[in-house]
């Protein structure tokens, strides 16, 4: 089928997207692929990405389909090829690779070989690669949503980003959807929900515990109940000793993450490292404040609608970023970008942003 629009003969409407993992990375193609879909209503969009991570497109607009699977049953040459004769059979206009991977380059091969039409990111990873060690005195690299938005826009598809349009306007409201008594009543007097995910994937990237509970400790100080939130027997153990009145730990409580998704987005502010957490705070419209380590914002994986007042950072360290993902130990031995910000800076961050949250 062909589609007119500003004079262009648009011949795609039937995509597959493909993104695999992680989940902060596949969080952040949910804003492209619904403004996308909200720009484009002719388009029919599939996203195929881990099971696991459905629940992230649960409030995508209508002509977004999902197809959740396990990777463990299309193991090796066999099993992509097996998952390709699938697919195919839904005879796609084209095919979206945001990955990048083995993997999702053995499927857009067989793609190609068949006469789809291809198109795959550009992660830019020489231009990352030259901002570790040396400090970053030049702008911000393009961010991974433009990054994201870049591969439709290869096949002809113009796509707006504005992180000022609310991205679900569908949510549920305050409180539903969720156990009894997670959420005090919706009422003029009800306490500021802070959420706070210590953890991140990698050491470099996680603020030293101790420093956070003293934080949380101060938070808590000045009446604000705080929700924890980790993942994994270790981190759901740790955050178990931090329970106490008004600050209680999600780890196992909920329903999954369709569950923490709802209660994030009855947040007034997330507490974060650069962890997906804080991208899944952000896609939700809910206030992030995220704390930078060895990874660095100008390499471009801050999160949607985030400026520089959401982000806290010792930004003029020539030794960061030490790596792109977090992944490398600290050459210095004495985690500077970390141990340099105090639990005070964090909360009187936290409160300048709630307070701006209220202004508005």
């Amino acid at each position: 089928m062909q589609i007119k629009r500003n004079n262009v003969t648009m011949v795609n409407k039937k995509l597959l997207v493909m993104r695999f993992s992680a989940l902060g990375d596949v969080a952040m193609t949910v804003p492209v692929i619904t403004q996308l879909a909200q720009q484009h209503p002719e388009l029919r969009i599939t996203v195929l990405t881990r099971i696991r991570f459905v629940p992230l497109f649960e409030w995508a607009p209508s002509n977004v389909e999902v197809k959740g699977i396990s990777l463990d049953n299309y193991k090796g040459i066999t099993g992509l090829t097996r998952l390709y004769t699938t697919l195919q059979q839904a005879d796609y206009d084209a095919v979206l690779d945001l990955h990048n991977v083995l993997r999702t380059r053995y499927l857009r091969t067989l793609f190609r070989l068949s006469g789809k039409q291809v198109a795959v990111i550009d992660k830019g990873r020489r231009q990352k690669h030259a901002l570790i060690g040396n400090g970053v005195t030049t702008p911000p690299l393009r961010s991974m949503f433009e990054r994201y938005a870049d591969v439709f826009r290869e096949i002809g598809y113009v796509v707006e980003l504005n992180p000022n349009q609310p991205l679900f306007p569908t949510l549920p409201s305050y409180g539903t959807d969720l156990p009894f008594g997670w959420l005090p009543p919706h009422s003029e007097k009800r306490p500021i929900l802070i959420g706070v995910a210590p953890f991140a994937a990698h050491d470099m990237k996680i603020y030293p515990l101790d420093q956070m509970r003293l934080a949380c400790d101060m938070l808590l100080e000045k009446g604000y109940q705080i929700f924890l939130f980790g993942a994994g027997k270790e981190e759901s153990e740790e955050l178990a000793t931090w329970e106490c009145d008004n600050m209680r730990s999600v780890c196992g409580q909920l329903g999954g993450l369709h569950d923490e998704l709802i209660l994030i987005s009855q947040l007034d502010l997330m507490i974060s490292m650069d962890s997906a957490n804080m991208h899944l705070a952000a896609m939700l419209g809910t206030p992030t404040l995220s704390l930078w380590g060895a990874t660095h914002p100008a390499a471009g994986f801050m999160a949607w609608g985030q400026t520089e007042e959401n982000v806290l950072q010792i930004p003029d360290l020539p030794c960061r970023p030490c790596s792109i993902y977090g992944n490398k130990p600290c050459h210095l031995g004495d985690h500077r970008c970390l141990t340099q910000i105090t639990p005070e800076m964090i909360v009187a961050r936290t409160v300048q942003l709630l307070s701006e949250r209220t202004r508005d």
